[in-house]
């Protein structure tokens, strides 16, 4: 997840906005009521969730660290609790870790790459907890964004060096070298740090301050070549944990999201963004008909076109869905928060969607997406277990 397309959103993001009360008042002032704006399209919202600020992943491919802290973070307002912006490159950076432990014992036929899944986030936190981002920002040197393409170059080369094993027996020390080279880029863990007067680890962290369990969520796959209601491997490259998650039709999705939304939780969701009618600047993305019609390439004029207002959408059938994943056309491209739910001038219900792409687009970091593309291009969607519908939670084991 996000492999491709953090470098082009760049042409369009600002700096992030700060301050938990002053992200929710932008969002509110941006979505409510009836706003016209460039494309045509006017939302109002129906469901608005409670969240941290918009941030910006820069050049890095960690939409999916970015937007299930932010989830995490939305969870914590849910607890009743004050949230805290979390160390997003502290969850990235232990993630790498650990695959780089099943790059070298895969021999390197698995992914590698800044790329991960939601359920990485939660593995992570479960295993070494939680960094306030304040004590971790992976910023070295002035840098105000992330750039990991040098890293990242540097550690494939040491892992395929590891791995081609010139003494014949590995050494423990590669893990040593390869923790050392996170350290110049990143900036070593602090194992203890303060944080508000006090110290803590950051298992203690997680525990005392972020106070949320790791066993409460659950993750969804959706796709026609296994048994829905059981558990199938999430096949995409970046799933170098081999997560199973369970595997449902692609209504029971926008189920599970709209009961979450109802009852207060929101959804960390991972999905395609490459279509053309995915447009990051105007904020909006739909299904056309006849969808596998449009080519990733057209033209300026072409794109405009799409969203010069609402559109009729196709019925999204499980066959629909798996031809785009078979053809290759759906792709895990990145990770997002789904925060609320809104509806245009004509009445048709939007998600609205927390980016990581920072504040420059014309709905300053959010879109609105219809429930026809989630169900059409969703990879996964991760949800706290209470927000399950019991029309779903009957059918499988939580």
């Amino acid at each position: 997840m996000c492999r491709k397309f953090f470098l082009t959103a760049l042409l369009f993001v600002t700096v992030a906005g700060s301050g938990w009360l002053h992200a929710q008042d932008d969002l509110i002032k941006k979505i409510s009521g009836n706003s016209s704006d460039s494309t045509g399209f006017r939302f109002t919202n129906i469901i608005n969730l409670e969240v941290t600020p918009i941030e910006n992943q820069g050049s890095s491919g960690t939409c999916w660290s970015y937007s299930t802290n932010s989830f995490l973070e939305s969870e914590m307002i849910k607890a009743g609790r004050k949230p805290v912006p979390l160390a997003k490159i502290y969850t990235a950076r232990r993630s790498y870790e650990d695959k780089a432990e099943n790059y070298v014992k895969m021999n390197g036929a698995v992914s590698w790459g800044d790329g991960g899944e939601a359920h990485d986030v939660i593995n992570m936190y479960a295993k070494y907890g939680a960094v306030p981002e304040e004590v971790y920002t992976g910023l070295l040197n002035g840098a105000t964004t992330n750039n990991f393409s040098e890293m990242q170059a540097i550690l494939k080369a040491m892992l395929d060096a590891v791995i081609k094993n010139p003494a014949g027996v590995l050494s423990p020390r590669w893990k040593k070298a390869f923790a050392a080279t996170l350290d110049a880029y990143l900036g070593p863990v602090p194992p203890m740090f303060t944080y508000q007067n006090k110290s803590y680890t950051p298992q203690s962290f997680a525990k005392e301050v972020v106070g949320l369990d790791a066993g409460n969520y659950i993750e969804f796959i959706s796709q026609n070549n296994t048994p829905y209601w059981q558990k199938a491997m999430m096949m995409v490259p970046d799933n170098w944990a081999f997560q199973w998650d369970y595997n449902i039709p692609p209504a029971a999705v926008t189920d599970i999201i709209d009961n979450a939304l109802k009852n207060g939780y929101t959804v960390a969701w991972g999905t395609d963004v490459s279509e053309p009618y995915f447009s990051w600047p105007n904020g909006v993305a739909f299904v056309p008909q006849n969808p596998f019609s449009y080519v990733k390439n057209i033209t300026a004029a072409q794109k405009k076109e799409l969203f010069t207002s609402p559109k009729p959408e196709p019925e999204i059938t499980p066959e629909l869905r798996q031809t785009g994943i078979e053809n290759g056309q759906t792709s895990d491209d990145h990770g997002m928060h789904i925060v609320g739910l809104s509806k245009d001038q004509d009445g048709k219900e939007y998600y609205i969607v927390k980016n990581s792409w920072g504040t420059g687009n014309e709905y300053k970091g959010y879109l609105h997406v219809t429930k026809a593309y989630v169900q059409f291009k969703t990879t996964s969607i991760l949800v706290n277990k209470k927000a399950v519908p019991k029309s779903v939670a009957s059918k499988i084991t939580l």
